[in-house]
């Protein structure tokens, strides 16, 4: 396939979660972030794991189990939080310092040029995004941001070292282990630090299986393909979509309104992404 393909595939996995936000609030019971992880990666992975019929050996059990934590159990017990304590907007905001993360995490960890174009295009995208989400009335919670920055960190750490450690398994087979590890390592922290769930109603369920099948083993398998393909600079950036979706989702479905600000972040968003992709083709833009 071709490199717009690849950048196409994986930008859809970003656009899908900038739903989370909105199926979060609008779906599911409030005040179980935990439960609510661990109930969006366990399932999916399990399935996932009947369908390919392997598991890891050697040393792949050990990181498999890293790579479950940072890329589903930190990363959306953290994002659960955020969103419970945090406007939508301060949410996206605080976790869109993820691809500056993954600029100098991918330096240290893969050796990667630091480009200068990257660190502008993420700083870009970062403005775009606080044009997009955040207003006036905009309120900052100290414990949600520290989780949106402890996901970000996390996230970040996740994607640099899914590039780094390839195993020799398909990419579904990958995303199983991955899914099911973060699954497992989230099931006794939500027994010990939350209480049992309510009877769940038709719209929870729906909720749940939504952000299980499509918001996790679908387009995670999208996003492990992107980060086995593509650079981690230019694959992180394409997360600045959530927000992107986020907000066409609140104009569409709970008739928010949009200002000049916010379409001029939208334009200054797809423009930070272009950027990233005109930055990693470009060597001679790196700093040592």
């Amino acid at each position: 396939m071709t490199r717009s393909t690849d950048l196409l595939l994986t930008s859809l996995a970003p656009a899908i979660w900038g739903t989370t936000y909105f199926v979060t609030t609008e779906y599911l019971p409030a005040g179980y972030p935990i439960t609510v992880a661990m109930l969006r990666a366990l399932p999916a992975g399990l399935l996932l794991l009947v369908l390919v019929r392997q598991l890891p050996s050697g040393i792949w059990w050990g990181r498999a189990l890293v790579l479950g934590a940072l890329n589903f159990s930190l990363f959306w017990s953290m994002l659960f939080v955020a969103a419970y304590r945090l406007p939508g907007g301060v949410a996206a905001t605080v976790g869109a310092v993820q691809p500056l993360l993954v600029i100098f995490l991918a330096h240290l960890v893969l050796k990667s040029s630091v480009h200068a174009l990257s660190i502008v295009a993420a700083g870009a995208g970062l403005g775009g995004v606080a044009l997009l989400v955040l207003g006036p009335a905009a309120s900052l919670d100290p414990v949600g941001v520290a989780a949106g920055l402890s996901g970000a960190a996390s996230m970040a750490a996740g994607t640099v070292l899914s590039r780094k450690w390839q195993p020799p398994v398909s990419l579904l087979t990958f995303t199983a282990w991955q899914l099911t590890a973060g699954g497992v390592l989230l099931l006794p922290l939500a027994l010990w630090a939350e209480p049992p769930l309510p009877d769940l109603n038709a719209e929870n369920v729906l909720g749940l299986t939504y952000l299980g099948l499509v918001g996790a083993a679908f387009t995670y398998l999208l996003w492990f393909r992107g980060v086995s393909r593509l650079e981690p600079a230019l694959v992180s950036t394409l997360g600045f979509l959530s927000p992107v979706t986020a907000l066409v989702l609140g104009w569409w479905a709970l008739d928010e309104r949009l200002g000049g600000l916010q379409m001029a972040g939208v334009l200054i968003v797809l423009f930070s992404v272009w950027l990233s992709q005109r930055a990693v083709r470009m060597p001679k833009l790196a700093a040592a």
